[in-house]
């Protein structure tokens, strides 16, 4: 906690948000390998790098459709701005409509991302986290969506926490350790809630072993 804390503290350098990164996607590796410690602070170089990985990732899944819609709408805008009363007023609302659609797109990265980077903490490789084949399997059963669910509630709490604690000044120092221990709860539970799911998927696949 006492790392951890520390390189949240520096958080708006590069480097120790890559570090903290790839630790959480370290931690959700661990998890669905079995493990039940929280993993070492250890091979800072590989840390980085998995840092690196873990932000390529939430980028791709975010900024693809995000320029896509954008795109889209600032386009009927434009047709609606130019078609003018007409046949503008419709067009534009076209518009304004597929901007709408980036709220539940936002959800929908949220809800995929952490099985994207649970896979690719697995195979260690950054294009596991678009084999959309296995992420399938995964995100569309109904304990996946409710373990999803449930970081959110701890995401809620550690809020809370941290606002009252920010009202005083020995109470802000300890933000940023109150941040960490919520984090890496909430990435336990993405490795948990993969690990329950590709578990069955394999049992599934390969069918109940018996003896001669």
């Amino acid at each position: 906690m006492l790392i951890g804390g520390v390189l949240l503290v520096f958080f708006f350098l590069l480097i120790p948000v890559f570090a903290f990164n790839g630790y959480l996607l370290r931690v959700i590796g661990t998890t669905v390998e079995g493990e039940s410690e929280p993993p070492a602070w250890d091979d800072w170089g590989e840390l980085i790098i998995d840092g690196i990985k873990f932000s390529i990732v939430g980028l791709v899944y975010s900024i693809v459709p995000i320029a896509v819609i954008f795109g889209v709408g600032s386009v009927l805008l434009g047709l609606g701005g130019a078609a003018g009363e007409s046949g503008g007023g419709i067009i534009a609302g076209f518009g304004l409509m597929t901007m709408l659609l980036l709220i539940p797109v936002l959800f929908l990265v949220y809800y995929i991302v952490p099985a994207a980077l649970a896979n690719m903490a697995v195979e260690g490789s950054l294009s596991a986290a678009f084999d959309f084949s296995l992420l399938k399997n995964v995100v569309l059963t109904s304990d996946y969506f409710i373990a999803v669910l449930m970081p959110i509630v701890v995401g809620i709490i550690t809020n809370i926490v941290s606002n009252i604690l920010a009202i005083t000044v020995i109470g802000l120092v300890l933000v940023p350790f109150v941040t960490y221990y919520g984090q890496v709860a909430v990435f336990r539970m993405f490795g948990t809630a993969f690990a329950s799911q590709t578990n069955k998927n394999a049992q599934q696949v390969t069918g109940p072993t018996t003896s001669v």
